[in-house]
């Protein structure tokens, strides 16, 4: 009799441990796919050789060890990305000199770069108008904080979803507000006065 009860105990530890590790799996599968899901929605824009985007005006537009460069001189250039994006994350790093007036386009209506018809984040920390250096809206928000950005390498990122638009440069927000137009459009980088400005690591995550 008491070596049945001790075999049922037993093979009741058995199952709460097959149980146990059972729900573990299961648990560890869930995350392992929401990581693959999450990679897989993730996109590199602006790639050497890559025919998802075009370049436009008159800078000069190279790559060295996976940075894209612009150079410019007294004109203005872009790239931008054929395909139109609503909401998203963009991440990227970016390098300005001290000269170049530079900045990233989001939900452009047209294969062109404007204020109006884009949201310009600014890359120029010596603005004249430093209400619309680097950080800022160009046009619709002023900096919550000024960051110096020029001749190192920074972060930005954009958060677009829905009416709402939030900007951080170095991990420091420096825009975010509501608004009711532009609810999708191209991704640009420009090149714009005199100078060089260089991007990498440029990745868009859909929402």
């Amino acid at each position: 009799m008491g070596k049945a009860i001790v075999q049922i105990i037993d093979l009741g530890k058995i199952r709460k441990k097959r149980l146990v590790k059972g729900k573990h799996n299961a648990l560890v599968a869930m995350v392992m796919l929401l990581v693959i899901a999450s990679c897989k929605n993730s996109d590199t824009l602006f790639q050497e050789n890559s025919k998802n985007w075009d370049a436009y005006g008159d800078a000069n537009w190279s790559f060295s060890d996976n940075e894209l460069i612009g150079e410019i001189s007294g004109e203005v250039g872009f790239v931008m990305t054929k395909q139109s994006y609503s909401d998203f994350i963009l991440e990227l790093e970016f390098n300005p000199d001290n000269t170049i007036n530079s900045g990233i386009f989001v939900r452009c209506q047209n294969t062109e770069i404007s204020e109006v018809d884009c949201f310009e984040m600014n890359i120029w920390d010596s603005n004249p108008n430093q209400d619309y250096r680097t950080g800022a809206i160009v046009g619709r928000t002023n900096p919550l904080e000024f960051v110096e950005t020029e001749g190192k390498w920074n972060t930005y990122k954009i958060k677009a979803e829905a009416n709402h638009i939030q900007v951080w440069v170095n991990d420091k927000l420096t825009s975010d507000e509501n608004f009711g137009e532009l609810k999708a459009g191209f991704i640009g980088l420009q090149a714009s006065g005199n100078g060089i400005i260089k991007f990498r690591n440029i990745v868009v995550t859909p929402l």
